[in-house]
């Protein structure tokens, strides 16, 4: 007979809760009956040994914590969380947002330290406008920053690259991703944050969660830069707010991508909002979902027909979505080019070892040369 367990009931739906795994996707992923999990969680039976580090393994908590008298008391979140579910605050972060913000913060701390020691100086665009910016100035200032002027030709990917590449030629590190690492079982999900803003002086740091369909990562990246400008830090999910802050970086997100002006003088009321949405996006080279999101902010559309236009759109993304990718140009987005350089550099120079520029590339280090001509480094 197997051995058990003597986990703690508590400390098993802690677990599964805190990983936001029902109990029937837990179930499936051990291959027990839903009804087993039930027992365990009520202490009526015990898992196995071998169950028990699977239980672990897929609620991603540490094997020892299971054992524990009650559930641990978590730090909060190392940046402010500024989203909302229907204006009532998200109350338990999964481990995947916890992890990721983690090693973001560790890539951070690098390319600050390098930045330091070869003497280059603070960003000049952190907390450089306040609340108090009116909105078209606000657009004007970043937009000369970047140096993007509203698109006349092209795609949202287009689009999209050149407002990166605008990013970090101003010294803003973007990164993207829609997975902890490389491990393709722990996605992000947009339902939990689509973005977050890490500012820093010398190294702000954006990050779009990439799960998200691709035209709406536009929003998402203008609004996490909206508050780098304003020199504050936080987690989004660009949901109504009753934040200031957060009101303020989708104003100026919206007005960036799609002047309201011009967006309520275009909008047919004999058309329909899908109508609408494609016309629009066509003239500013952005994504019908930008738009919708403007119609919204702008009273033409109601928050619900926004909703329900994202969740259709979104879910026809997933449904055409490619399996896989080209690990190389992932990695290069999840770690942004302008640190990627850095950490090539110093790699090739001799002072980082090719093992640390792996581990913080998330690269082998026999691969980091084949990186390295990928990326154009």
């Amino acid at each position: 007979m197997a051995t058990q367990a003597l986990v703690n009931p508590e400390l098993l739906s802690w677990a599964r809760y805190r990983s936001g795994l029902s109990d029937s996707a837990l179930a499936k992923k051990l291959n027990v009956k839903i009804e087993r999990i039930a027992q365990w969680e009520l202490g009526d039976a015990k898992p196995t040994f071998k169950q028990a580090q699977s239980i672990a393994k897929y609620t991603h908590t540490p094997f020892g914590f299971l054992f524990l008298p009650k559930p641990p008391k978590e730090d909060p979140l190392p940046i402010p969380d500024l989203r909302t579910v229907e204006r009532r605050e998200v109350e338990q972060p999964s481990p995947e947002l916890r992890d990721i913000i983690t090693q973001v913060l560790k890539k951070q701390e690098w390319y600050k330290d390098y930045l330091i020691s070869n003497e280059l100086g603070s960003n000049p665009y952190v907390g450089s406008i306040t609340l108090k910016t009116p909105i078209n100035k606000a657009v004007s200032l970043m937009r000369e920053a970047l140096g993007v002027a509203v698109p006349i030709r092209g795609t949202w990917d287009d689009y999209q690259r050149d407002l990166i590449q605008g990013s970090e030629n101003a010294g803003i590190l973007v990164m993207r991703s829609g997975i902890v690492g490389n491990n393709t079982h722990r996605k992000l999900q947009v339902s939990e944050f689509r973005g977050f803003a890490i500012t820093d002086e010398f190294a702000p740091v954006v990050f779009i969660n990439s799960a998200d369909a691709p035209p709406a990562r536009l929003f998402t990246l203008i609004h996490e830069l909206a508050h780098i400008w304003l020199g504050s830090s936080g987690i989004s999910n660009l949901e109504p707010s009753n934040s200031t802050e957060e009101k303020y970086c989708n104003q100026v997100a919206g007005e960036f991508l799609v002047p309201e002006s011009n967006l309520v003088e275009m909008w047919s009321e004999v058309e329909s909002i899908a109508t609408n949405c494609a016309t629009i996006a066509s003239r500013f080279h952005v994504s019908k979902l930008v738009v919708a999101r403007r119609a919204a902010d702008a009273g033409v559309i109601s928050r619900v027909a926004y909703s329900d236009f994202y969740r259709a759109e979104l879910e026809a993304f997933r449904n055409k979505e490619g399996v896989g990718g080209d690990f190389y140009r992932s990695a290069g987005a999840k770690n942004s080019i302008l640190m990627s350089q850095a950490v090539i550099s110093e790699a090739r120079s001799g002072r980082l070892l090719l093992r640390d520029a792996g581990r913080l590339l998330g690269v082998s280090p026999s691969a980091l040369k084949t990186y390295a001509s990928k990326m154009s480094l």
